[in-house]
């Protein structure tokens, strides 16, 4: 064990630059000039919420990152296309939404269109919720863009600026959520959000669960540890057909300058265990996502993202495409 951990330690202070690969994550792949016809799940990010390259990181994972900015290093976000109605909604407002609105409503097919439909949002940390400031007179200047969100999180947002600025100059419009209660879109597409244990300064955390004509995923960006939630994890991935979830840590190991326990999450390798029980098609449900900086799948030719793919289970990657 002590080598093991030694070994991931290693492979996360040599590099963790981008490097193509042929492997295959999800049912499509985009292009930027790609329009969906099917209603589908977008990915348009997959890193933690400070992003990559994280600010005053010194490591090798940041280094080159720095000198070569890539755009496949953006914040945890999906994107859901309805195609019938030709209509997008965002889930997330992270401090890239400039590229990811305009990456969802393009592929949404929405002609001049630049804003979305709706926002869902998770909760009130940083790369969940801070780009809603792009939707201000400072930027945008959006008009009633309808806004999703749990009750804690409607009050924080009205009563704190700036955000409070959006609310009163109408730039957004406030949707109040309640616990496992279907949010309607369309007659075939329904949200459901669900309370998940997490740090909760400012506002409850929620996953959702996206139905679509066809197929249902969970979303489950943040959460403490799989084992003190009141919910079977692995029940609700038997019961859907994609399951986002979260993957800050690979391990442990890999944040080795803060308390590892001030800032929970399900390490990679702890949700191999949970898992384990899983069949291979069920496991394949599962796709990895919200990635801190030091993660090593991120680079998808490292031995831990090809132990993933090993295992049965996927790794999240911007402009992957999921049919519902």
């Amino acid at each position: 064990m002590k080598k093991y951990y030694l070994f991931i330690l290693f492979a996360i202070l040599a590099s963790c630059t981008e490097k193509p690969s042929s492997q295959n994550t999800s049912e499509k792949q985009t292009k930027n000039t790609h329009q969906i016809e099917t209603t589908s799940i977008v990915v348009l990010g997959t890193v933690q919420d400070a992003g990559s390259p994280h600010i005053a990181c010194t490591r090798a994972c940041c280094a080159d990152l720095f000198d070569h900015p890539t755009t496949k290093r953006q914040v945890v976000s999906l994107g859901l296309i309805d195609a019938d109605n030709k209509k997008t909604y965002l889930f997330e407002a992270t401090p890239d939404i400039s590229r990811q609105m305009k990456k969802l409503t393009t592929l949404g097919n929405q002609g001049e269109r630049e804003l979305v439909d709706g926002i869902f949002i998770t909760h009130a940390h940083i790369g969940h919720y801070t780009g809603l400031m792009y939707l201000g007179k400072e930027a945008m200047d959006a008009r009633s863009t309808p806004v999703y969100v749990m009750p804690r999180m409607k009050n924080f947002l009205r009563e704190n600026g700036p955000w409070s600025q959006l609310v009163s100059g109408e730039n957004i419009l406030l949707h109040e959520m309640q616990n496992e209660m279907p949010v309607q879109l369309s007659d075939q597409i329904e949200i459901t959000p669900f309370l998940v244990p997490h740090r909760n300064e400012y506002s409850e955390t929620v996953g959702f669960k996206i139905k679509g004509p066809a197929k249902t995923a969970l979303f489950i960006p943040d959460i403490n540890k799989w084992d003190i939630w009141e919910k079977d994890i692995v029940e609700e991935v038997r019961k859907v057909d994609y399951a986002f979830v979260d993957a800050t840590f690979f391990s442990g190991e890999e944040i080795n300058h803060r308390d590892i326990g001030q800032i929970p999450h399900p390490f990679i390798i702890e949700s191999f265990e949970t898992f384990e029980g899983l069949s291979m098609e069920d496991k394949n449900k599962i796709i990895f996502i919200h990635f801190n900086h030091t993660n090593p799948v991120l680079n998808q030719e490292s031995e831990e993202a090809q132990l993933v793919i090993k295992k049965g289970y996927r790794i999240a990657r911007i402009d992957d495409i999921f049919e519902l």
